[in-house]
């Protein structure tokens, strides 16, 4: 009866129902840890969800963009076989004259670099990897930036002379070579013919789940003539070329431009399709992020329900209390509880679960979110408006899973409550 004997006819501040609702939660403890366990669960997993997901956005984008936000590539077109598309840069529909035409023909144009890729065995004494193998003209290294971090990349000798040489991307390096073990200078096997290694190229990480590190370049004239192979009536055949446009607002202009010039070439006039396909990088990061918005957004919604599983919980368990403490109730409203008093009550109670919950929902979701950035290193992205929407959702549904509880504790005849056991 301690904690009736300030309950008059006057009204009850706000002060006390909030301390009466601390103490039935208090001397609940187990009870009310379990009813906010779906609460805490459903932030945490929207919060990490979504803060996942924007640093993985991050982090792609900003791979995308250390490659250039103002280049766009065009591969040959695509081979069919019984139906079936073999892919992008299938057919031999695109030369190494057509870059070349690219690069005096298009004014938006800063750079074009040609490359013909195959995949294929590197071996060195006895250790082989199998790697992608890109034939590369003498562009290459200033249009997609990528400097040697060792050694040096191709010379106009190695070009015209089709010098067997090449440059390793740092995980074939690291691959075939032992560690402080020079890889300048030492000779490896591509597709059975010896090359001199003469460069390393500095990392530059995965872009798209393709590891631009896990290549070999090779001059372009070698691999077309003793990898490849001439196969191209029209020229020396290349898989595609990339287009370095002046800056990023002249981009979609170089894109118009080589277009119009390939159907020129190509003698494609409409309804006929193109033999080739034109992305870019800005084109790449927006697919990127639709994909990862929608995804994310999924996600959520199925965290969500673990909000609405812990609504109806905090419902259940605040039901199930006001069974247990009717005879509370009928004392409590004997001595002058208003109905006003006691439906506050039961509802502060169902929204300080609820609240509290969230509060360690959110603090749970940081934590896992944080441990995965530094575990999969991408940033770590605090989103306030998840941060802020999980705390309303926590709100809105302690208030609404309180509500019909409150209303039948309110309801109850002090008399019948009094003679309930």
């Amino acid at each position: 009866m301690g904690k009736f004997a300030e309950i008059r006819s006057n009204p009850v501040s706000l002060l006390e129902i909030f301390t009466m609702a601390v103490e039935a939660l208090w001397s609940n403890r187990l009870r009310t840890s379990l009813t906010m366990l779906g609460v805490i669960i459903g932030i945490a997993s929207v919060i990490t969800v979504t803060s996942v997901g924007q640093g993985v956005q991050k982090a792609t984008e900003q791979q995308i963009q250390a490659l250039g936000t103002n280049v766009m590539l065009v591969l040959s077109g695509v081979a069919r076989s019984g139906g079936i598309s073999q892919g992008a840069g299938s057919a031999s529909t695109l030369t190494l004259e057509d870059a070349q035409a690219a690069g005096r023909q298009v004014p938006a144009a800063e750079g074009v670099t040609a490359f013909l890729q195959r995949g294929g065995q590197v071996v060195y004494n006895d250790q082989n990897d199998s790697t992608s193998i890109l034939g590369i003209d003498l562009n290459y290294s200033d249009v997609k930036e990528i400097k040697p971090q060792e050694g040096r990349f191709f010379t106009q000798d190695d070009m015209q002379n089709e010098n067997s040489v090449v440059v390793l991307g740092s995980a074939v390096r690291d691959s075939l070579f032992s560690p402080g073990e020079a890889a300048i200078g030492a000779n490896i096997r591509i597709q059975n013919g010896r090359y001199t290694v003469v460069g390393v190229a500095e990392s530059k990480g995965s872009v798209g789940g393709q590891d631009q590190d896990d290549r070999v370049y090779i001059p372009l004239t070698n691999m077309s003539s003793r990898i490849v192979g001439n196969n191209s009536l029209n020229g020396r055949a290349i898989s595609g070329f990339w287009v370095k446009a002046k800056d990023q607002e002249q981009l979609e202009a170089a894109q118009f431009q080589v277009t119009n010039l390939l159907r020129i070439r190509h003698n494609i006039y409409p309804p006929t399709p193109d033999d080739f396909r034109i992305s870019n990088q800005v084109d790449i990061i927006n697919t990127f992020s639709s994909v990862v918005g929608l995804f994310t957004i999924l996600v959520s919604a199925i965290a969500g329900i673990s909000l609405v599983v812990g609504g109806i919980g905090i419902a259940n368990i605040m039901l199930v209390s006001v069974v247990e403490r009717t005879r509370e109730i009928g004392i409590r409203k004997a001595i002058g509880a208003t109905n006003s008093a006691v439906l506050s009550q039961f509802l502060t109670e169902a929204i300080l679960v609820s609240m509290l919950g969230g509060a360690i929902g959110v603090a749970a979701g940081l934590g896992l979110a944080f441990a995965a950035s530094s575990l999969f290193s991408f940033p770590f992205i605090v989103s306030g408006f998840a941060i802020a929407s999980g705390l309303t959702l926590a709100l809105v549904v302690g208030l609404i899973a309180g509500v019909i509880p409150a209303r039948n504790a309110a309801k109850l005849d002090p008399i019948a409550a009094l003679r309930s056991d």
